[in-house]
């Protein structure tokens, strides 16, 4: 298969934003949940962006069951809030138990689709098994949410800090245990270092993200980080488990010294420190535009309407910030009961819009590529 590299996410500086939630709904704690736990559509009231949303084809009303990535929690539920108003007869409910869980509960069919911050792995038997969930059809990758990864902290009196990929490395395996080490100060001259503790926090669900950032921490630490990446936390690795986004990002908070991975919007609402990334070329911050040249280095990966990316974390591309996730919907080409399937297409297809991908800038994620986001389109379309 011809790889071919995606466009630039030129439009993502500066564009226009078409609707927001309230904080307490974009925040990390689930405001708007069903009595299972699992978010559900809006109650009466709630604002959305639906006006600016395409027309969908809703079908005749239900209920959609989904579960996985805790990274795109955020981000799906400021789209179920809006498809609240696109299709009022579908209620669309999402619990964010990671990407791990959501794959076994896929393929299991107690959801209808699953999310991911990795695609579907051959070598470990989800393909075949999603196949047959599927009733004996493929299951597709569709990318949906870029969420950059950041490097989050707690650390008084540090308001700028600076890491590469060694450096980052040596602290989650812990061979650095406190924060006026050398090789820190070393990457911030003048920054006054405590000589405070360090404090790991690590995902102890399987998880995308988990499987993403060692994905970086492997290809750019220049052989620091030795082990093969994966969704569970390697045995070599440093510090205290906490289950979920939530749960990382709520350690570090609390902790002074902490330190953990997790999605950009987390690290937002938590108020933690954001670390600069020195990707070879300089320090770059977590923003839109520096992700925007990270994920510009994405190829294709995956055949037909089956839209894996393949992600450069070892770029050195001045101004591009390298831990970054994109969190698939993994979704049956085939297989499901037709007013289902009419539901998953209808709620996918707003939730692949420009409009709605532009609405989560603001809740600390990136709008897909507009290359990315036509063929998603063309993929859903496809479903049948």
């Amino acid at each position: 298969m011809k790889v071919r590299q995606f466009a630039r996410l030129a439009s993502v500086a500066g564009v226009v934003l078409v609707s927001s939630l309230t904080l307490a709904a974009c925040g990390s704690d689930n405001n708007n949940a069903a009595a299972d736990g699992t978010s559900a559509a809006p109650t009466a009231g709630m604002t959305t962006s639906a006006a600016a949303a395409p027309a969908v084809a809703c079908g005749t009303g239900g209920k959609i069951n989904a579960e996985g990535s805790s990274a795109q929690k955020n981000a799906i539920e400021q789209a179920i809030a809006s498809f609240a108003d696109v299709c009022p007869d579908t209620t669309v409910n999402y619990n964010p138990t990671g990407s791990g869980a959501g794959i076994t509960q896929f393929t299991a069919a107690q959801v209808d689709f699953a999310g991911s911050d990795s695609a579907l792995n051959a070598d470990k038997g989800e393909v075949d098994a999603a196949a047959a969930r599927c009733a004996a059809n493929p299951a597709w990758n569709l990318p949906m949410v870029t969420g950059p990864i950041a490097v989050a902290y707690n650390l008084a009196g540090v308001d700028k800090l600076v890491l590469n990929a060694e450096v980052t490395a040596k602290i989650f395996r812990g061979a650095i245990t406190t924060w006026n080490d050398p090789a820190i100060a070393a990457l911030n001259p003048g920054v006054s270092l405590p000589s405070e503790a360090v404090h790991v926090f690590f995902r102890s669900d399987e998880s995308g993200t988990t499987d993403n950032f060692t994905k970086y921490l492997k290809a750019a630490s220049k052989g620091v980080w030795t082990d093969e990446h994966a969704k569970a936390w390697p045995k070599s690795g440093a510090g205290e488990g906490r289950e979920k986004s939530s749960g990382v990002a709520e350690g570090v908070k609390t902790t002074p010294g902490g330190i953990s991975y997790v999605e950009w919007s987390y690290a937002k609402d938590n108020k933690l420190g954001i670390a600069r990334v020195d990707n070879g070329s300089g320090a770059v911050e977590l923003n839109a535009d520096s992700v925007s040249k990270a994920v510009a280095a994405a190829t294709r990966d995956g055949k037909g309407n089956d839209l894996r990316l393949k992600l450069d974390y070892a770029t050195s591309e001045a101004g591009a910030y390298p831990i970054i996730l994109v969190t698939y919907e993994i979704v049956c080409s085939k297989g499901l009961d037709p007013n289902l399937t009419a539901g998953v297409k209808a709620f996918l297809t707003h939730f692949a819009s420009a409009n709605v991908q532009k609405s989560l800038v603001d809740i600390g994620y990136a709008p897909l590529p507009a290359a990315v986001e036509a063929d998603v389109a063309k993929a859903i379309a496809a479903i049948s």
